[in-house]
């Protein structure tokens, strides 16, 4: 089957953009909405819940990826019968998945109360709002979650994007009027289960709709089974390390420091995270390009495009980082008040992790479309168990700057070098590994002088809070943009990456060519 990847990616990314602005926007909403009609304390327990049953999902131990990883060839060869068939695996495996997770669920209910320090609000009991999350959970995997799966390896992740989107205008339409109406909590979390049952009913008549004759078929061969299963086991402790890196800051902070300070801290990470999901959208919608591309085009042509792919997140990121460093305090105190803001030394903190974490999701992305979790197994789980260990260690001496620095040191020290040599030894060449390390430092020195360049003019700034954020948003944006077309506009990525744009545009960028 022709399986064009740029058509693919741009639809993907287009689509993926739209909803990931929607949930920029219409989440802050919300969030703000609970602040003031709810108070703070409810952000902290939406947090904890979310972290503890991030760890719950462990049960899924990667079958998503993997699966989706089995597709890729049967697609490319048009094999409808081995896509059958492995639907009907997937769907098996989610069934086992969810009861698994119901299960572990609710043993682990009692244990609750005791990962929060300090009080909570009188009127919860946070043993039904705990099990109205988990049987949202549970219904993610049961409802046709295995429809996903098609969309995905065919890169119609615009259709997911689609249905997402109007699934949550109806939730948070519901939310919001049951917070501000009736300051509910319970309804609030009913209408989250309700929402999600609605995704995945409407996913499912899009897939049918779309793939009318990929439905479930007849069962895998048994070799097939165990080559697959193998790759879960692969993926289980790499599945293990991630949510034990992204969940272990959230309970910890909650544990030590308390639902008060776990919102404010998660005020400032919801910012972060909402500008890693917008490139996260890029990631997902070039995964199974990049695991098409790896199958059919050669070593050579699948380095460059890893150092364009680098040149293009490093620039993004080193954008995003010097905005974070000048936006935060002033958008936190317009928005939350500036008694629930966190020291300018937390901000730098956040603004690291994030473009240290966007590059690693980066190698990551060439790590799960060339499938080598085998190799990878130990290094999220090692890179976790670090990270855990440090934020035992710092958080109780350090409050929220060791919670951040911890995770931070994990990956930069770490995980990240581990990754690299896993690359190069499996997918590229170990050649190519010298060169490629030279330019990533380079594209950190130019961040950081980027983003100090950015502080010292904008600490010159002094107006009113929205003057603020629009004048430090331009210099910072300026000043970042011009240091990487002035250091690289006669480099290799640099024009690779400006001919990618101009394809992606249909070349009604005129201006565009002239650096082509």
């Amino acid at each position: 089957m022709e399986f064009n990847r740029t058509q693919n990616a741009a639809r993907n990314i287009f689509f993926g953009m739209v909803l990931k602005v929607y949930q920029l926007i219409v989440p802050f909403v919300m969030r703000t909405v609970m602040l003031y009609y709810l108070g703070i304390q409810y952000l902290g327990l939406n947090s904890l819940f979310t972290s503890v049953l991030q760890v719950l999902n462990l049960a899924e131990l990667g079958v998503g990826s993997a699966m989706v990883y089995s597709m890729y060839k049967p697609i490319v060869e048009n094999n409808r019968a081995q896509i059958r068939s492995l639907m009907r695996l997937y769907r098996t495996y989610y069934r086992i998945i969810g009861l698994v997770i119901l299960v572990s669920g609710t043993i682990l209910t009692p244990f609750i109360p005791h990962l929060i320090h300090g009080s909570v609000p009188s009127d919860m009991n946070i043993y039904i709002l705990y099990l109205l999350n988990l049987a949202a959970t549970v219904l993610s995997y049961w409802l046709f979650a295995y429809k996903n799966s098609i969309l995905n390896a065919y890169q119609r992740v615009d259709v997911v994007s689609k249905v997402t989107l109007f699934t949550n205008t109806v939730m948070y339409a519901f939310q919001i009027w049951m917070v501000v109406e009736f300051k509910n909590y319970y309804a609030y979390i009913i209408v989250t289960l309700a929402g999600q049952v609605l995704t995945n009913i409407l996913t499912a008549i899009a897939a049918n709709k779309l793939y009318p004759d990929l439905n479930p078929g007849a069962p895998l061969d048994k070799e097939e089974v165990k080559i697959i299963n193998r790759r879960i086991r692969d993926l289980m402790t790499s599945r293990l390390g991630s949510v034990a890196m992204t969940t272990s800051d959230t309970i910890i902070i909650s544990s030590f420091l308390g639902l008060t300070i776990l919102a404010q801290y998660q005020n400032y990470f919801y910012i972060v995270t909402a500008a890693a999901g917008i490139l996260g959208i890029v990631f997902n919608s070039v995964t199974a390009g990049i695991g098409n591309s790896l199958i059919v085009e050669t070593k050579e042509k699948n380095v460059q495009d890893l150092a364009k792919f680098t040149f293009i997140i490093s620039w993004v990121s080193g954008v995003g980082a010097a905005c974070m460093l000048t936006l935060f305090q002033p958008f936190m105190e317009l928005w939350v008040g500036r008694k629930n803001l966190l020291s300018f030394g937390v901000v730098v903190c956040m603004a690291i992790y994030f473009f240290v974490t966007e590059v690693n999701q980066l190698l990551n992305t060439y790590k799960d479309a060339g499938g080598i979790w085998h190799k990878d197994r130990y290094r999220t789980l090692v890179v976790s168990m670090i990270n855990i260990c440090l934020n035992l260690l710092m958080t109780p001496f350090f409050g929220v700057y060791g919670a951040m620095l911890s995770t931070v040191l994990a990956i930069l020290c770490v995980g990240m070098p581990w990754i690299f040599y896993n690359l190069f030894t499996t997918i590229f060449e170990k050649r190519h590994l010298e060169e490629y390390l030279k330019k990533v430092i380079l594209y950190v020195f130019v961040t950081i002088i980027g983003c100090v360049f950015s502080v010292a003019i904008c600490s010159f700034i002094k107006t009113s809070l929205v003057l603020s954020l629009i004048i430090n948003l331009i210099i910072s944006v300026v000043i970042m943009d011009i240091l990487y077309f002035v250091v690289y506009r006669g480099q290799y990525e640099f024009s690779e990456t400006i001919k990618l744009v101009d394809k992606l545009t249909k070349h009604k960028i005129p201006l565009l060519k002239k650096f082509i």
